[in-house]
């Protein structure tokens, strides 16, 4: 079975394992062929991507040559089963035909999905299990491994924030199913990797602040507010802010509560 996996070192599987694909910008063309799978990909836009603003007389017979030893390797190398058409040209362009079992993308999108949609229905463990399956198929940086134009850069930078939104999910679940203690060490590397990230610090100074540790959350917020200030101008959003009166208040109430 032929796959093809983005979410981190971009790797191509055939039958016979790992295909060796050492060419950059066969890998490069490759990466941005999948990443807009199953669309039309005019000629104009894989120069685009190889050569940015500035592309050379020849761009374009030169990329045309890259398509050409890309279909070559697509043979040689059995990545497409059953005699599939995979790589397709169209007088305007050319399309990757790929099925959702062969890209991680494809697997990564349909589980968070369902994860959401268990998180809104408040099917808690499940939502949990499933957003955390789809983190598990990333294995580093998207992308890793390809030389990026302004095409796959901007693409790299979507599919980082995907992967924040999703954690941003599977943390809440965990934190409606009363796992505060287990996220406040994992919360700590998310702040550390996200100095600017208020949805982080606000999760982590409620952890704090639940588990009793009201002082360290309390921490939290002064130091958040520091860096915003210092770095940025700014003050902490409402809702950070109303996290941290809330917290306030707690130490406030009956010895113990």
């Amino acid at each position: 079975m032929v796959r093809f996996a983005i979410l981190g070192s971009f790797e191509i599987f055939n039958e016979s394992g790992v295909c060796e694909l050492t060419a950059p910008k066969l890998r490069q063309v490759l990466a941005l062929l999948l990443v807009r799978r199953n669309q039309l990909v005019t000629l104009e836009t894989v120069v685009e991507e190889l050569w940015g603003a500035d592309p050379p007389k020849s761009a374009q017979t030169t990329a045309q040559t890259y398509i050409y030893q890309l279909r070559k390797t697509i043979e040689s190398e059995g990545l497409a089963p059953d005699s599939r058409e995979l790589l397709v040209t169209r007088p305007s362009g050319y399309m990757l035909r790929v099925e959702p079992t062969e890209l991680d993308l494809f697997v990564f999108d349909e589980e968070v999905k369902s994860g959401r949609r268990l998180l809104e229905v408040g099917r808690l463990q499940e939502a949990a299990r499933q957003l955390r399956d789809a983190l598990a198929l990333w294995t580093g940086p998207p992308l890793a491994g390809v030389n990026r134009g302004p095409l796959l850069e901007a693409y790299a930078a979507h599919l980082q924030e995907q992967r924040l939104y999703t954690l941003e999910l599977r943390i809440k679940a965990d934190m409606l199913l009363g796992r505060d203690r287990e996220l406040i060490g994992e919360l700590r590397s998310l702040v550390a990797a996200h100095p600017f990230n208020e949805w982080f610090h606000g999760q982590l100074i409620m952890a704090l602040s639940r588990a009793g540790r009201r002082n360290e959350a309390l921490d939290v917020f002064h130091s958040l507010r520091h860096v915003l200030d210092n770095e940025l101008g700014l003050l902490p959003s409402p809702e950070i802010q109303e996290i941290h009166q809330n917290v306030l208040l707690v130490g406030k109430g009956p010895a113990g509560g």
